[in-house]
């Protein structure tokens, strides 16, 4: 039983720290700034108070700004647990008063460790894993700004070429030549498709005929010139150098995941699962550390994947359930995406997800309880480092 609890409020700069007793009591609230020397400080104030008993830390972040702090409690061998931000918000209603302030947080977050048997430590990984998940996350942001930049590319064309935009699917890599370079009727007209043709091969542009050809057309259809033409067509060639730049940056960043992810141990076994492939395996080590004894049993990992349901009952109703509010996002994705890519490949998951969907099921929740079944799979397949093995139906088991 630990003697004392600190709970840390954390933040860019600054985190302020509270440190409470067995009976809830403030012992200690300080402001310190993120920097080694007076983090180190603290903990060996926090330390001398104990006098040699156990504590136990909280901190509302796992990562980011908290990342200096978490590598220096896990050097000491410290016990660090994780209060999401969502659970101190809530929690803050049953305390006193309205006001928010950093020391505030930190005590609630004491508070709430000391009370609380269901938070989770924090999970440290191994360098590899640590190393896929800050490229696996830089990944994600830059599909996210790519998709962001698509989308207001299509946008701006509505405004002065809509039938330059109904043409092409801008999510490939020739329709964004063809803009950066031309982006106004008069201009696709003046060039012509002979020309267009030969500017889109010169720089490397698949089937450029028939991109031409298509452009060209486009432009005949529209012989007004709108008011937003000018700088719309300047906005349009500049996103398409963008979302070009891009795809540039996430080829790269492919390279070094793949390359990270073949050092690890653990990526042969994953590989061998239908549905996975290079970037969702190394994003499903990413967020489990590379170790799955942190999780103790495959429920815990569910859960934190967002898979296992949590009963809503309440008086007659009972067998209600509904999705943890509290999850790892990143995870869950990546769970439901493999899933979802299994069923082109995998006999066993497409029967399973056929049964559910005869059930009743959505095509939502049809693929939820694959990647849940899923789960047990993977955890049985690293707990004994054995690979995938595609069930033999039991129609074909019965006549062998």
């Amino acid at each position: 039983m630990a003697a004392l609890w600190a709970g840390v409020d954390t933040g860019k700069r600054t985190h302020h720290c509270v440190v409470i007793d067995g009976a809830g009591r403030v012992l200690l609230s300080r402001r310190v700034t993120n920097t080694e020397a007076a983090l180190l400080q603290l903990i060996a104030t926090v330390l001398e108070m104990a006098d040699g008993d156990d504590v136990v830390w909280a901190t509302d972040l796992n990562s980011g700004g908290a990342a200096l702090l978490i590598a220096l409690l896990a050097d000491r061998n410290q016990q660090l647990l994780y209060l999401p931000g969502r659970i101190v918000h809530h929690a803050a209603a049953t305390y006193r008063g309205d006001s928010k302030t950093d020391s505030k947080d930190a005590r609630i977050i004491a508070d709430q460790a000391r009370m609380r048997t269901d938070l989770q430590p924090v999970r440290g990984g191994d360098q590899i894993s640590t190393d896929l998940r800050l490229l696996t996350a830089r990944r994600t942001d830059l599909i996210f700004d790519r998709v962001r930049a698509s989308n207001r590319l299509r946008a701006t064309l509505l405004e002065y070429f809509p039938a330059l935009e109904a043409a092409f699917d801008y999510s490939k890599k020739a329709p964004l030549i063809l803009v950066a370079g031309y982006q106004t009727p008069d201009g696709l007209r003046r060039i012509g498709t002979t020309r267009l043709t030969a500017w889109l091969q010169k720089r490397g542009t698949r089937n450029a005929a028939n991109v031409a050809a298509k452009a060209v057309e486009a432009a005949h259809a529209q012989l007004t010139v709108l008011a937003t033409q000018t700088v719309g067509a300047r906005l349009v060639a500049r996103l398409a150098e963008q979302i070009m730049a891009i795809d540039v940056d996430v080829s790269q960043l492919d390279a070094e995941i793949e390359e990270c992810f073949a050092q690890h141990p653990e990526a042969p076994i994953l590989l061998s699962m239908p549905g996975f492939g290079v970037v969702l395996a190394a994003t499903f080590l990413a967020n489990t550390g590379g170790d799955l004894t942190a999780f103790e049993t495959v429920d815990r990992l569910a859960s934190v994947a967002g898979l296992a349901p949590a009963p809503r009952d309440s008086g007659r109703i009972s067998g209600n359930h509904h999705r943890s509010r509290r999850f790892n996002r990143r995870l869950m994705r990546t769970c439901y995406l493999a899933a979802l890519s299994s069923l082109k490949n995998s006999p066993a998951s497409r029967t399973f997800y056929e049964r559910k969907r005869a059930e009743g099921k959505s095509h939502k929740q049809a693929v939820i309880a694959l990647a849940r079944r899923r789960t047990n799979t993977i955890w049985a397949m690293l707990c004994d480092r054995t690979f995938y093995q595609e069930p033999i139906p039991p129609t074909l088991a019965t006549t062998a």
